[in-house]
């Protein structure tokens, strides 16, 4: 949704967490006519150009200015863009030299470009504050991330009945950005859970990520399965399937360092027993099916008119 400075939610469940957004409850079409001086800050997806959304591609096409990061993202994904769009590659930026860019095109419709979806780990933080102190219109416009990509490349579910149903999404705390991790989120903290992890940031320092993983015994097993996604999407993907034992070894030899997903957990594990759902169970009944007919597997919809939706 468009955000102006001085708006405020729509109602109670529109403002949670600290992330001021702001949500209707009604589908929005994509309007016809972007407000001057809009900064849209658009989830490129995890790098294939035609896993960008309708509303992204739609916002690159109408843009007096693209602000794209070329390490992160193709360069074909650029070609959803205005052809006589201003181009900025930020990938040599610093936040200075991007809002200086912004501050000196008050009214051109901006699109600031990042990777995947842009709230996880997009840096755009401090971007919005600028808009909010500026008075500058801004708008988040959702991407495909990286977690469903690799997810997607390994070809399994990351959340299964019986042996996991959450997913942490974390990096390792250390190098340049140590500062940046808040206490009691490292990685060895969440291992205990065992449940389905996604770390990114982390390809750089196999040895820390697989000791923290083990949690001197207190995280995940040797053998629990470990895979490594890089590039999801792209020319160029790589996937290396390996063990949390055998991670550090396997990411050393692979020489894979940065653009790259590490999921471990028992969901990744090929040759383990899938546990059905009850989602589409015949003796379980929901607000859109009756439970089926007994000695039959036959689906009974309840008729759209009487069905409870949200």
């Amino acid at each position: 949704m468009i955000r102006e400075p001085g708006d405020r939610p729509r109602d109670r469940h529109a403002s949670h967490g600290g992330c001021d957004g702001w949500h209707r409850a009604a589908p929005r079409a994509v309007p016809a006519v972007i407000p001057p001086g809009l900064i849209s800050f658009v989830g490129a997806g995890p790098g294939a150009a035609d896993l960008m959304t309708f509303r992204g591609a739609d916002r690159l096409a109408r843009a007096d200015v693209v602000v794209w990061a070329s390490s992160l993202v193709p360069a074909e994904v650029l070609d959803h863009a205005n052809p006589a769009a201003e181009r900025h590659d930020s990938a040599g930026m610093t936040l200075e030299d991007v809002l200086e860019v912004y501050a000196g095109r008050p009214d051109a419709a901006i699109v600031r470009l990042h990777s995947g979806d842009p709230t996880v780990y997009g840096a755009i933080g401090e971007q919005i504050e600028w808009c909010r102190r500026t008075g500058r219109p801004y708008e988040i416009v959702p991407g495909v991330g990286s977690l469903g990509a690799a997810a997607a490349a390994v070809g399994c579910e990351l959340t299964s009945p019986m042996v996991s149903q959450s997913i942490v999404l974390t990096r390792l705390a250390g190098g340049r950005t140590a500062a940046s991790m808040p206490d009691g989120e490292t990685v060895a903290s969440f291992a205990s859970h065992r449940t389905t992890m996604a770390v990114y940031l982390s390809t750089q320092r196999p040895e820390q990520l697989q000791a923290e993983l083990l949690a001197d015994g207190k995280g995940y097993s040797v053998d629990t399965p470990a895979v490594v996604v890089a590039k999801a999407t792209w020319p160029d993907e790589r996937i290396v399937r390996t063990t949390v034992g055998e991670l550090a070894t396997e990411l050393r030899a692979s020489g894979i360092r940065t653009a790259a997903l590490v999921l471990v957990g028992e969901a990744l594990r090929d040759d383990r027993e899938v546990q059905r759902t009850k989602l589409y169970d015949p003796a379980y009944s929901h607000g859109c099916r009756r439970r089926s007919a007994e000695g039959s597997t036959q689906g009974r919809p309840i008729p759209v008119e009487k069905r409870r939706l949200p």
